[in-house]
């Protein structure tokens, strides 16, 4: 049922996208009277699940779910119609227009996706408004409890202050900063010290493995989740969503805090502090050799965490006017980390290209249970990353029929049908290897 839920989010986001971005293309096609012979969403090779044809026009469903496209007459596209373009040109036809339309009809389909991007974040802003732990919050610094931040020069207790020069916002973005960023700057004990990023960071980040979790988390009260069976401690008072706040008289606030001090009374019986509620308590407990007192950790939510006064979140409602601006940061900022991602993954030494993913990355990350708020959260940054690899300068995308056009409207010479169609080729060839091998990484992190 979850990988439905999810299936069934990303099969509505992605035709959703498709649809309003072949639109962008279909609206001025027919505006400067140019005859669109097919509109489709997804590939019909050989067959269609639907079609039907109004005017000039057969609307359809394709079977192969790898995007939608819409023929239009006189265009060199994906359809490859060599028989169409070796007929004398027509008034109807796409390459009888002046480049001016040609360029607005190419661009359409982009600027549908920036649109729509940019107009999710604002109304995202307007009705759900902001929440989130604030990195200066996180007063007592990050919890280190994994090789990848010790490799960095993390230890717990840091606070992390900037990353490439940048003072950093919001907690929960501080991973995606790291994997953007180069360097970054920590406090440590009073001292501002600065630290490099190793170039093979996203390499480090993708070997752990989807399980692995967080690399970098808050420090966490010592919240008992529950008993183990085989605990020493199976018949004690100790109970789940109990806090220890002391051991043996020696008060913690952490859970990192507390291991140092069971180390010391190993094979003893000790008094623990706990709070329950707003009742505090003395529990006596046993301690295994190894410092353990077989209990497991709850690791609260934020929200929790807030009650307990351990963070202080950030609450932010936004009027409609104070939304605009808010959700055109977000797009902003959303756009320029998906081109960092983008460079380093064109840079193998990073070994970003490890991350590079298909269709079940973008599935995974719908939430396995219908949430409004992430089901538009997702679906305006996949609006803004189609937006922009569908600008790259590729032949078969729009970008590469951007820059031959735009190359005709600078030297006034428009280059000839068969080179069109040779680079409509190459660029299907490489997008088809780039298809193969994100593709080809799912598949591999699914059985590895």
């Amino acid at each position: 049922m979850e990988i439905l839920i999810k299936a069934s989010q990303f099969i509505l986001s992605l035709s959703l996208l498709i649809v309003l971005h072949e639109l962008g293309h279909f609206i001025p096609a027919k505006l400067f009277k140019i005859k669109v012979e097919k509109f489709y969403l997804f590939f019909d090779y050989k067959f269609s699940i639907f079609k039907k044809k109004i005017g000039d026009t057969v609307y359809g469903i394709g079977w192969i779910p790898l995007g939608g496209y819409v023929k239009i007459a006189g265009m060199i596209d994906e359809s490859m119609d060599t028989e169409q373009m070796a007929l004398p040109p027509q008034p109807w036809e796409f390459r009888s227009k002046p480049a001016w339309q040609r360029l607005i009809i190419m661009l359409g389909g982009v600027f549908v996706n920036f649109v729509l991007g940019i107009f999710i974040y604002i109304m995202l802003m307007w009705v759900y408004g902001e929440r989130y732990l604030p990195n200066e919050n996180v007063k007592d610094g990050v919890w280190v409890t994994n090789q990848l931040a010790k490799n960095l020069g993390l230890q717990t207790g840091d606070k992390v202050l900037t990353v490439d020069g940048q003072k950093v916002k919001k907690f929960g973005g501080l991973a995606l900063e790291f994997i953007n960023g180069n360097s970054y700057q920590i406090e440590r004990d009073g001292q501002v010290v600065d630290k490099e990023i190793p170039e093979d960071f996203i390499s480090q980040l993708m070997d752990r493995g989807k399980e692995a979790g967080a690399f970098l988390s808050p420090r966490y009260p010592f919240a008992i989740a529950g008993l183990s069976e085989d605990s020493p401690n199976k018949t004690s008072d100790l109970q789940a969503k109990d806090i220890v706040v002391g051991i043996n008289g020696n008060a913690i606030r952490y859970f990192d805090e507390a291991q140092a001090q069971l180390n010391k009374f190993q094979n003893q019986e000790i008094q623990v502090t706990v709070k329950r509620g707003a009742e505090i308590k003395e529990i006596p407990v046993k301690v295994t050799s190894d410092g353990k007192i077989g209990v497991g950790i709850l690791q609260l939510p934020f929200s929790d965490l807030e009650k307990l006064g351990y963070y202080k979140l950030a609450d932010y409602e936004y009027s409609f006017a104070e939304a605009v601006p808010a959700g055109l940061n977000k797009s902003w900022k959303t756009l320029t980390d998906y081109v960092k991602q983008l460079k380093k993954i064109f840079n193998p030494s990073t070994g970003a290209y490890k991350g590079l993913g298909g269709f079940i990355s973008i599935g995974s990350i719908f939430p396995e249970e219908w949430s409004a708020e992430s089901f538009w959260n997702i679906t305006a940054f996949l609006s803004i990353m189609l937006g922009f690899m569908n600008l790259l300068p590729i032949p078969a995308l729009d970008g590469g029929h951007v820059v031959f056009t735009l190359w005709e409207m600078i030297t006034g010479r428009k280059p000839g049908d068969k080179f069109l169609e040779y680079a409509q080729i190459v660029g299907f060839i490489l997008l088809i290897t780039l298809l193969l091998f994100a593709n080809g990484n799912d598949i591999f992190r699914l059985f590895s």
